[in-house]
This record gives structure tokens, C-alpha cells and sequence, in this order.
């Protein structure tokens, strides 16, 4: 028996634990769901795709064992996967410095900003931490690790009204979403002339992304890329809307 398995076998026994995302006993993550957390990042998006959008880039499809493990940790305080979610963040941004060929050098050599979409403060409360804030702190710990030279900038605020995205189709969350961030005084001085990625957990229509790259560029900010843990595949048979890879001369954002 392996080492893993001993283990989990152990976590099992004596503390009940599982899976959170495929609820097999053992650790909180499992390898195989660990797995689908760790694979090559691209680009996927959502169809169709609100104006603003910048290039999304996602490790996994938004379903299955990935889906309750983002759940388990944004809804039922499972904040130790904070880690490993971040990893898939930092998959995406990976993919993403891969893809942008067009960047000027300068932009290239300097650090880039990690920007994390706005909560109400009403949902941190809630949930009892700002879950894309501490994912996005995990993916640029990683991200330091291996040579990328990243921060974290909380630099938006919810600065409209915003009702819960639940049920509403892709056009009402863009109108649901449009005006609703804006970068803070602090955090226009920093975005500003600087290279920012969007980093959320989901990508579904992509209206909230689409809002905070507004916001972002509205204070000078250049935003290269969307970096989320996974996107929704929408099976519809219509055409792609957006290339799968931004051309080589591609200007981002």
C-alpha cells in the first residue's frame, strides 16, 4: 500500500475525514482531484463572450469534482484547499504570460499585478474570509516560487448595487454587474501604467470579469488576462466567438 493511502486510510479511521470534492475518505483533496487541479491551463470562452472580457484562462471546466471543491471552500469553510486552488490559478496566469506574445518588454520584466474580483462585504461575512483574495495570495505564492514576479492588489471596491448572480441569464448579470466596481484611490495608484490579470474563482458568462478589467482599465491599468480556477462549458451548437489563442501581435486586453 502506499504511502497516500496509508494516509488516508488513517484520516478516514480516525478523524471521518473525505474528499471535498469527490467525497472519497481520506484527505481533504485527494490525488485524483488534486489531478484535475494541476492540468495545463487555456483559454476558455464563454459563449457568448460580454465586450470587455480579457482573454479567460482556466485549468478546468466549471462541473463535477472541481465544481464541489470550489464550493466546499467559498460556501462551507473548507479554507485549507485555498492552497491548491491557488495552484490552478497559477496555471492560468502561466498560460496566460505564454500566450500574450504582443506585451512590450518593459511590461514583460516588470511584475505583474494580480488584481481578485470584489465581494460584498456582506458575502465575506458569511463565508468568514474573502475567498478570491486568500486564492489569489496562494496563486501568487506559487507563482514567486518559480520565478514569476507577482503581487496581489486588492485594488476594487463594489461601489454599486449588486444583487445575487443566481439565476440570471448572461445579459443580466452584465446589467446587473455594469458600473458596480471601481479601483480604489489607493488601488488606481498602483493598477495605473501597470500590467494587472483579473483573478476569480469561476468563470460562467463572464460579467464579472468583464466589470473588473473596466474598472481596471478606466484608471490606466493594462489588463492582460482573466486567471480563474475553472469556466463553464457551454454545449451549444453556435460558432466560437473568440480565437482559442490570441494571435502573436495580439495587443492584450
Amino acid at each position: 500500500m502506499r504511502i497516500r493511502e496509508v494516509v488516508d486510510a488513517g484520516c478516514d479511521l480516525f478523524l471521518g475525514g473525505a474528499c471535498a470534492g469527490c467525497g472519497t475518505p481520506g484527505r481533504e483533496l485527494c490525488s485524483h482531484c488534486a489531478l484535475l487541479l494541476r492540468r495545463d491551463a487555456r483559454l476558455r470562452w464563454p459563449i457568448p463572450a460580454p465586450v470587455g472580457l480579457a482573454p479567460p484562462y482556466a485549468s478546468s471546466a466549471y462541473e463535477g469534482p472541481v465544481r464541489e471543491l470550489v464550493l466546499s471552500y467559498k460556501e462551507r469553510r473548507r479554507f485549507g484547499l485555498a492552497r491548491s486552488l491557488g495552484g490552478a490559478v497559477a496555471q492560468a496566469v502561466r498560460a496566460s504570460i505564454r500566450d500574450v506574445h504582443g506585451a512590450p518588454a518593459e511590461l514583460a520584466m516588470s511584475s505583474l499585478l494580480l488584481v481578485s474580483a470584489p465581494s460584498r462585504p456582506d458575502v465575506v461575512r458569511s463565508r468568514g474570509h474573502d475567498a478570491v483574495l486568500r486564492m489569489s495570495r496562494a496563486a501568487a505564492s506559487e507563482l514567486r516560487r518559480t520565478g514569476i514576479r507577482v503581487t496581489v492588489v486588492p485594488a476594487l471596491a463594489i461601489v454599486g448595487s449588486v444583487d445575487d448572480q443566481a439565476g440570471l441569464d448572461a445579459r443580466q448579470r452584465v446589467s446587473n454587474l455594469r458600473g458596480a466596481y471601481a479601483a480604489t484611490p489607493a488601488g488606481a495608484r498602483l493598477v495605473r501604467d501597470r500590467a494587472c490579470i483579473v483573478v476569480d474563482d469561476v468563470v460562467t458568462t463572464g460579467a464579472t470579469a468583464a466589470e473588473a478589467a473596466r474598472a481596471l482599465r478606466a484608471v490606466g491599468a493594462l489588463v492582460l488576462a482573466t486567471a480563474v480556477v475553472a469556466a463553464t462549458e457551454r454545449r451549444l451548437p453556435a460558432l466560437r466567438s473568440r480565437p482559442d489563442r490570441l494571435p502573436p501581435a495580439a495587443k492584450p486586453g
